[in-house]
Order: C-alpha cells, then sequence, then structure tokens
C-alpha cells in the first residue's frame, strides 16, 4: 500500500484510543506500523501536555516496532522531539548509545524539530555521537540533520565540518554539504 493511501486510512481511524493505535503499532505489516504512527502524529499535534506524554512514552516503550527508516522520519520529529522541545533531552543521547539501529536514528532525526527552531546544540552533540557509526542508515540521517542545520545557519554546519572532516564518514558528507555553494562542496569533498 502506498503511502498517500496509508495516510488517508490513518485520518479515518485517528479517533483511535491510544491502546488501539498501539495493537495497530504492534502489527506484523509495515503499512500497519505506519499507519499507527502516522495516527500518533496527529494526536500529538493537538495533544494537551498530559496527552502528549502518554504518546512520548508509548512511542518510546515500543521502538522495537519502529523498526524501519520510514517510520522513524515520518514519526521522531514530530513525537519525541517536539515533546522535548522545552524538557530535558538526555534520553536523546542514551537512544543515540544505543544497539538498535533505529533508537540511534530516532535520536538524530528528533532534533529536526530543534533545528527548525534555530536550536542546533543537541543536533551537533548526537551527531558526534554518530561519527563513527558503522551504519550507512545513520550516515544518511546524520548528514541530512547536518545539511538542515546548515539550512538555518551555514556557518555553524561549516564549524561542524571543519572540527570532524577528518573522520566524517563519506555518505554523512554528502548528505551535509549537498547544498553548499559548488566550490565548498569541492573543498571538503578533498580534505
Amino acid at each position: 500500500m502506498r503511502v498517500p493511501k496509508v495516510r488517508k486510512v490513518a485520518e479515518k481511524f485517528n479517533p483511535f484510543s491510544l491502546e488501539e493505535t498501539k495493537l495497530l503499532l504492534h502489527s506484523d505489516y509495515h503499512e500497519e506500523r505506519l499507519c499507527a504512527l502516522i495516527i500518533l502524529v496527529h494526536k500529538s499535534q493537538k495533544a494537551e501536555k498530559n496527552e502528549l506524554k502518554k504518546i512520548f512514552d508509548l512511542y518510546l516503550k515500543n521502538t522495537n516496532y519502529i523498526n524501519n527508516w520510514d517510520l522513524v522520519d515520518t514519526s521522531a520529529e514530530h513525537i519525541v522531539g517536539a515533546y522535548l522541545s522545552d524538557k530535558d533531552r538526555s534520553i536523546l543521547y542514551e537512544l543515540a548509545k544505543s544497539d538498535n539501529l533505529w533508537e540511534r536514528r530516532i535520536a538524530i532525526l528528533s532534533t529536526f524539530h530543534f533545528i527548525k527552531n534555530d536550536d542546533f546544540e543537541d543536533t551537533l552533540a548526537i551527531a558526534e555521537l554518530l561519527l563513527e557509526d558503522e551504519h550507512d542508515l545513520i550516515h544518511k540521517a546524520t548528514g541530512w540533520m547536518l545539511h538542515e542545520t546548515g539550512k538555518q545557519d551555514e556557518q555553524v554546519l561549516k564549524n561542524f565540518l571543519d572540527k570532524h572532516i577528518g573522520i566524517m564518514p563519506r555518505t554523512m558528507l554528502r548528505y551535509a554539504i549537498e547544498k553548499l555553494p559548488e566550490s565548498d562542496r569541492q573543498m571538503y569533498l578533498s580534505m
């Protein structure tokens, strides 16, 4: 089932309770888990603080079911990032050190919410933790968040690159510099 259809189904079943949505999240079918996460994103965007905490907790207790890049990318920013925007963010650092690939991706993708609010500190700190990660999907996600940081403040990105260019995985670097001027891209690629 294509994503637009999954989104339409999620809209129809948005009134699901958190418990019903959790059952859907536990499905063996990827599309049903995606639908559950879209429902949770919709709920989190309209939730009061009390309900938002419940959604956040449900999400983090069920990361074993958030087990593909698109599931993380659809939800982490909107559920984890949004919830933590005015709270202690130490959980992101725990996730970044997890043995679970998807929890590490949740850590970096959650910071997209902060980036959009010109808050780069956690993105850069988590990116540093992930510099030596062995998985290409983490390189891509981290490079993407660095790229988004650079869209907000190019100098912040360049400072990070200047500091870490020597150990940065090539995929991460390519994603990070994608929108820099050609001369800058060529300079970083040659380092």
